[in-house]
């Protein structure tokens, strides 16, 4: 048998032996766990790569535990899906692919940004813990796993961003998205229950083959779309976001960028996947539109007036999430309908899928190197900070990348694709496209002034003595910055060979739903 055939369950089996074998390789002292962990985060991502390589040439990936086949044949000739099945199509891979990379650079930024604490093995087994769940949520291809897989991630989080627990700020936040995730979980729970006793099949495919669109199925959609969203940090439901990112260690908060998204891909998977064509005879489209102009808003308007530098990142990645959620409600606006998905909704898609990778490389740097500034400066705070361009030249040039992709300026990857985004939410009404302007322009006038503030300006008495940050911190940052960097340089590249596969997928419910039913049931 083909090793690759194994590669999804891989790919889940290594950050949780990476997890679950940390005390043991802890016994051989710092220096041994230090490898165990970037060691083990490469090889997740060399394995996610090779996922997104092998289904670009071959297409759906069916991986089913203990057994070889993912259907059972009926007498009467119908097939039924049985078993645990990991399903991975261009979507999933783009995902995974995304994470891996993100989970790479934290863990190794947190190898020597975490050295100055204690309880370094509970941090690297968590860690694990949490880059297992959000791959898990990405792989999936049954329901009741990706309950299971949200709620390792979220365990994971909450022991993460309370790491630093003699800080009251960080157990509060702790605690309130503690409450907020497992809100969203049991109403995930409820919308899972509800569809399994219905047509007693948890499996994605399965449901999807079978869905006919009922007051259950409009309740369960309803409950999904708010619980996922919640998770992803949309407006109004946003108000663990900010807390979490500022209090958690920056290594952290970089994974949960794209744990984030991991929520965010759900939330797409149950429209396109699950509910497909039929979500258009819904509210839903306009909800989740309304949804993301109100997070880009109130996001970038609460972020400007910040002068904490975690919390301003984390108010961004509200308004971040608004673009994709915006691209993914125009997208939903024209699917069923094959003109308009020429005219405006395959371009939305495209940029919705664009911008969740550039989001995560560069939201992720962000954070990266606002953990840089604390750990040289030990503050987070904008108005004691400044002249630090001097001191720290190698995060100052990695921040000024991150800022201007994160404010869409031109050529860099954040321009692109918003400009997708841009062009498809014209079509609907020229509203959403100014909102959309009008936040990237924010955007950049607040980076412009944390650029300034911590960057430039005269040099503080406080920090003559600060230095640039240590090597792994340095590595950390430029695998995330060298991302950006290829992403803004090959635009046409990215968007044929990495964009356009996922984004196809992602709109194929049939290739989907084929891929495990074959005729269906």
């Amino acid at each position: 048998m083909n090793w690759q055939e194994h590669l999804p369950a891989l790919i889940l089996a290594i950050p949780l032996l990476g997890a679950f074998a940390t005390p043991l390789f802890s016994l051989g002292g710092k220096t041994l766990r230090n490898v165990w962990m970037v060691s083990i985060s490469f090889l997740t991502l060399v394995l996610a790569f090779f996922i997104w390589k092998y289904v670009g040439a071959n297409g759906v990936m069916v991986y089913v535990m203990g057994a070889e086949k993912a259907t059972l044949a009926l007498p009467s000739g119908m097939t039924y899906p049985v078993r645990i099945i990991l399903e991975i199509d261009g979507m999933s891979a783009f995902m995974a692919l995304a994470g891996s990379i993100v989970s790479f650079a934290g863990a190794v930024y947190s190898v020597q940004f975490m050295d100055r604490f204690t309880g370094m093995n509970r941090f690297t087994s968590l860690y694990f813990l949490l880059t297992a769940g959000m791959l898990g949520l990405m792989i999936t291809g049954d329901l009741f796993n990706f309950f299971v897989f949200l709620e390792i991630a979220s365990v994971a989080s909450f022991g993460l961003i309370a790491f630093w627990r003699d800080k009251p700020e960080a157990i509060e936040a702790s605690f309130k998205y503690m409450l907020i995730s497992q809100l969203s979980a049991m109403m995930v729970l409820i919308a899972i229950g509800t569809l399994y006793g219905r047509y007693n099949v948890l499996n994605m495919a399965g449901v999807a083959s079978m869905l006919h669109l009922g007051f259950a199925e409009k309740f369960v959609l309803a409950f999904l779309v708010v619980a996922l969203a919640t998770k992803c940090g949309t407006f109004p439901m946003h108000m663990w976001m900010p807390d979490a990112y500022a209090e958690a260690p920056a290594g952290v908060t970089c994974l949960l960028v794209a744990v984030s998204q991991a929520s965010l891909y759900g939330l797409m998977r149950v429209c396109f996947s699950l509910y497909g064509a039929t979500i258009g005879s819904t509210f839903i489209p306009w909800v989740i539109v309304i949804f993301g102009t109100a997070s880009m808003f109130f996001g970038v308007s609460m972020a400007v007036v910040q002068h904490e530098v975690k919390r301003l990142m984390g108010y961004h990645s509200i308004s971040q999430v608004g673009y994709m959620l915006l691209g993914l409600g125009v997208g939903l606006l024209a699917l069923g309908n094959p003109q308009a998905m020429a005219d405006y909704g395959f371009t939305a898609i495209k940029g919705d899928v664009y911008h969740i990778f550039n989001y995560t490389m560069y939201k992720a740097l962000l954070f990266l190197t606002a953990g840089a500034l604390y750990y040289a400066t030990g503050t987070r705070d904008l108005d004691k900070l400044g002249g630090l361009a001097r001191k720290m030249p190698y995060t100052t040039f990695m921040f000024a990348i991150a800022a201007a992709a994160i404010s869409g300026l031109p050529p860099f990857n954040g321009f692109v694709s918003k400009l997708l985004i841009y062009e498809s939410v014209f079509a609907v009404h020229p509203f959403f496209t100014v909102a959309a302007l009008v936040t990237s322009i924010l955007t950049l006038a607040s980076f412009v002034k944390v650029f300034q503030t911590a960057f430039l300006g005269p040099e503080k008495a406080c920090f003559a003595t600060v230095k640039e940050v240590p090597t792994s911190m340095i590595m950390g940052m430029a695998i995330l910055t060298l991302a950006i960097v290829l992403l803004t340089l090959f635009p046409t590249w990215v968007l044929s060979n990495l964009v356009e596969p996922a984004a196809k997928a992602l709109v194929d419910q049939g290739g989907y739903i084929g891929a495990i039913m074959g005729g269906g049931l």
